[in-house]
């Protein structure tokens, strides 16, 4: 599969991958095998169908509904997309509840602020 264009510009992915903190290093090792060294990184909170869980504290039942999670971002030619998530779920797929998402988005454009560059010489 070959970029897509819209008018002179190339249209690249934007992958927003959510998981469990430890799963980090696998999808580091998945990206860095794929030829993806280019990623932010955030540490996040959140739920979804774990609704959190029940903890006991010194005798007293909390409720924790937000999770710890991993996002990781990062912005890939349309070519290496499907191979990817299908690396990315193998490696970090548990069976479990909570093992997260990812998230794919057209991003219209890419620019290397060093170079001017665009599309997919700019990732």
């Amino acid at each position: 599969m070959f970029s897509k264009k819209i008018g002179e510009v190339s249209v690249v992915k934007k992958l927003e991958i959510i998981t469990r903190p430890e799963k980090l290093e696998n999808v580091k090792e998945v990206m860095n095998d794929s030829g993806i060294y280019g990623m932010t990184v955030s540490m996040v909170s959140g739920c979804g169908l774990q609704k959190g869980i029940r903890e006991v504290y010194r005798g007293t039942e909390l409720n924790i509904n937000l999770l710890p999670k991993v996002k990781i971002e990062t912005v890939v030619k349309d070519s290496v997309v499907d191979g990817l998530i299908d690396s990315l779920v193998t490696s970090i797929k548990t069976g479990e509840i909570g093992d997260g998402k990812i998230f794919i988005y057209n991003a219209q454009d890419a620019v290397k602020i060093r170079t001017g560059e665009r599309g997919d010489s700019a990732i």
